[in-house]
């Protein structure tokens, strides 16, 4: 399967006049994206490889190179202050894309010295539309099974992909998490990432894991925070309609890699929430919106799954079913009660109705509808 990443034609374009930076979750295609744009004039560099971090540090690029890709170059202590000399030293006579995992986007956020000089992207698992034009219903039900990680959704294998899980899961507790950041107890680390997947779609109680672990919850807080930085798992917050009696600070927690959820249903609104996800970020990375992707629920626990937010105001909202069921009550509740224009109740099966306000369709028709990508 031939599959042409979504943001490369952005990339392509911006490539022209600033660095790219790409993050992104570990073995999501990020160094494999940056590869398909080189040519006969293009140079690869992985600070890992030690002969090549020599080459990195000290500029040494050939005169004829016009395309630059440096990859985990985020390792190194000052790096912003490497690859800006990089943009100052060759301008507009090089293309420069760095790749990396979550440390760029950790590190992005402070004083930055690199302002001006870059746009940066955030890459995702396979979504839908981007791997089957038709939207056909296996492919979606494929997606549930292997996960939108290119090499298990494309192997097609069940063994292939634990094997595979597992081999990610423990580079990003005992690799990535030792580049970022110091955790003293590495083993309770493993059981937080164990717990997490049973934990998936439901607001998360710190306390909760602090008496499971037997750790504070400010611990477990910075924990699970860690663990967002190297994109194992997200957060969402909730939206505090002004109407209702909306709870203000637990969040829902879903993972990078959905497959890894035992639970059908929240296995299904994890994949939901990464589509999500992903159109939110698109629309920031590449036109420049501002967006969120919240939850709605109230002090009386009605709730529903998602609200999507684009420049402060609500667009609409979506509720997951796996089944083929009657509109969800709490839908029609906050229909009346809120200024989202657009309420979506998506599901596994054929149904496709329409009730007053409330659109009942298949999960793929809803990924036409609103142009997910």
């Amino acid at each position: 399967m031939n599959i042409t990443r979504t943001v490369l034609k952005n990339i392509k374009k911006d490539l022209k006049t600033k660095m790219v930076l790409v993050g992104g979750p570990r073995q999501v295609g990020k160094t494999t994206l940056a590869k398909s744009l080189m040519t006969s004039n293009s140079l690869y560099l992985n600070w890992d490889v030690l002969e090549e971090r020599d080459v990195i540090k000290t500029h040494k690029i050939p005169s004829d190179i016009r395309y630059l890709v440096l990859d985990e170059v985020h390792k190194y202590t000052r790096w912003r202050t490497l690859i800006k000399g990089f943009f100052d030293k060759y301008g507009k006579s090089l293309s420069v894309i760095v790749t990396g995992s979550a440390r760029i986007d950790h590190f992005r956020k402070g004083g930055d010295s690199l302002v001006g000089r870059y746009h940066y992207y955030r890459m995702h698992p396979l979504t839908l539309p981007e791997v089957d034009s038709q939207f056909d219903r296996e492919t979606t039900l494929k997606l549930l099974r292997f996960s939108g990680f290119p090499e298990p959704f494309l192997a097609e294998d069940d063994v292939g992909y634990r094997r595979w899980k597992r081999e990610r899961v423990s580079r990003v507790v005992f690799q990535d998490l030792r580049d970022l950041e110091t955790i003293n107890d590495l083993s309770k680390m493993e059981l937080l990432v164990d717990s997490l997947p049973a934990r998936v779609s439901s607001p998360l109680s710190l306390r909760s894991l602090s008496e499971d672990l037997e750790i504070s919850p400010n611990t477990v807080k910075r924990w699970v925070e860690v663990l967002e930085a190297v994109y194992y798992c997200y957060q969402i917050a909730p939206y505090g309609a002004p109407k209702i009696r909306a709870v203000k600070k637990s969040k829902k927690l879903y993972l990078w890699d959905w497959a890894e959820i035992e639970d059908a249903g929240a296995r299904f609104e994890n994949l939901v929430a990464s589509h999500l996800l992903k159109y939110c970020h698109y629309h920031e990375d590449v036109l420049g919106h501002k967006m969120e992707l919240r939850y709605l629920r109230d002090t009386d626990l009605r709730e529903v799954d998602f609200v999507v937010l684009k420049d402060k105001k609500p667009i609409f909202a979506v509720e997951c079913k796996t089944g083929e069921k009657n509109v969800s009550p709490h839908l029609r509740y906050f229909r009346e009660r809120t200024s989202i224009p657009k309420f979506y109740q998506v599901h596994l099966g054929r149904q496709d109705y329409q009730e007053t306000g409330i659109h009942v369709l298949p999960f793929e028709k809803f990924c036409k509808i609103e142009g997910l990508i």
